[in-house]
């Protein structure tokens, strides 16, 4: 083993910039050689050179009565986009369920817009509960998940309704593991 060789024995695998393995003669790999193809000097171009951009307008959405695709579709379609159109529009019913060791609210049921997120759910709760800005309030969609507070009510409603209701139980220490 050489002076300048370093201890560490991953070091003598790693590619050393200013060694050449022994028996191999240090090269200048600045030049080309000479003898090319021109086809091969054209293909090689060819391979580096960037894609060229498409220019398009701009996308605007398109209304249901604008597009040629969705005027054609048949009536069930028609009636799934109608219904997809009105989602998280109008009210939704929230029941709050209290879990064990949780306070009691006196009305439980409320209306929310179905556009709001879950945060809107907690944040009326914490209030209702009135809460200190320490104190944890942990909900669940039927007493089954914790859904994030980005979830639209809505769709919520939709997914997991009961009784045309959604049930919301809450608890002030985490209740399911």
């Amino acid at each position: 083993m050489d002076s300048s060789s370093s201890p560490d024995p991953s070091s003598q695998n790693s590619p050393q910039p200013d060694r050449n393995p022994p028996g191999i003669a240090k090269t200048n790999l600045a030049h080309r050689p000479a003898s090319r193809n021109k086809a091969s000097d054209s293909a090689a171009n060819t391979t580096n050179a960037p894609i060229p951009d498409d220019e398009h307008g701009s996308d605007l959405p398109l209304t249901m009565s604008a597009s040629v695709v969705l005027t054609s579709l048949p009536r069930d379609a028609h009636q799934a986009l109608a219904d997809a159109e009105a989602i998280d529009t109008g009210k939704v019913t929230v029941r709050f369920q209290p879990l064990p060791a949780a306070p009691i609210l006196k009305n439980r049921v409320f209306k929310i817009s179905a556009s709001q997120k879950f945060e809107t759910v907690i944040k009326f709760l914490r209030k209702k509960l009135n809460c200190k800005p320490s104190d944890s309030v942990i909900c669940y969609v039927n007493s089954t998940f914790a859904p994030g507070l980005d979830e639209g009510v809505g769709g919520l409603w939709r997914c997991f309704k009961t009784d045309d209701q959604l049930i919301v139980s809450y608890s002030m220490t985490p209740a399911f593991g």
